[in-house]
């Protein structure tokens, strides 16, 4: 197994993706960047002079609990770059619709991301990251827990989240390292987006206010990823 001090990386990225109608402008952006991302991401490392020997990524798209016959989809993790054409047909198949009124389930898209399969090896460092496009707010978790399909083991709250993603609640289980996780968000700035910047290794990028996803620059979370591994 390689030794840590030999800056050997194992990463892992799951991009959660607001799949609802209101994404329609910016939807093919979003596929256009998910797509791309691996390419871009291993490009960064390497000038950085950091060896990535194992890539994996997943999407999770999500709508609305209470609205949609199809309110949260799951992929496998799809290791890169051997997968990606496998991958790329996944992403560029992802289909926008539905969502009813403006708040989505993207809380319970991240806790789904937080139970992942993640990477384990030991003697390397590992990265778990999380990216989320979306254009609306999101959902209290108490809003949506009586639909019928509402995943089980959620978090109560949203501050249950956060000990989720700081590792101080033995709650979850599963594999997430809270020292390897890494959380980029391109979302409004509204509810939760604006409520958890307290949250360590979380770096929100706020469209303008009514714009909804204007702006997806995935090089920023590229950058972020690449300068805090």
């Amino acid at each position: 197994m390689a030794d840590q001090q030999q800056g050997v990386y194992y990463v892992d990225i799951v991009m959660c993706i607001d799949a609802t109608a209101s994404m329609s402008p910016v939807i093919n952006e979003v596929k256009t960047n998910a797509t791309s991302i691996h390419e871009r991401f291993l490009e960064g490392m390497e000038e950085e002079g950091k060896d990535v020997e194992k890539l994996r990524i997943k999407v999770i798209t999500f709508r609305d609990y209470k609205c949609d016959a199809e309110p949260m989809k799951e992929s496998k993790f799809f290791v890169m770059p051997d997968e990606v054409d496998e991958f790329n047909a996944y992403v560029n198949g992802i289909e926008v619709k539905g969502g009813g009124d403006l708040p989505e389930n993207a809380l319970e898209a991240i806790s789904l991301a937080l139970k992942s399969d993640w990477v384990t090896e030991s003697g390397v460092k590992k990265r778990h990251a999380i990216i989320v496009f979306t254009d609306a707010e999101a959902l209290k978790f108490s809003d949506r827990a009586d639909c019928a399909g509402y995943p089980e083991g959620m978090p109560k709250d949203l501050a249950e989240l956060g000990a989720w993603w700081e590792g101080t609640s033995q709650e979850m289980g599963g594999s997430y390292d809270p020292i390897a996780g890494r959380l980029v968000v391109f979302a409004p700035n509204a509810y939760p987006w604006s409520d958890i910047q307290a949250w360590n290794r979380y770096w929100p990028s706020f469209s303008p206010a009514g714009a909804g996803l204007e702006d997806v620059d995935i090089q920023n979370a590229i950058d972020l990823l690449v300068g805090s591994c």
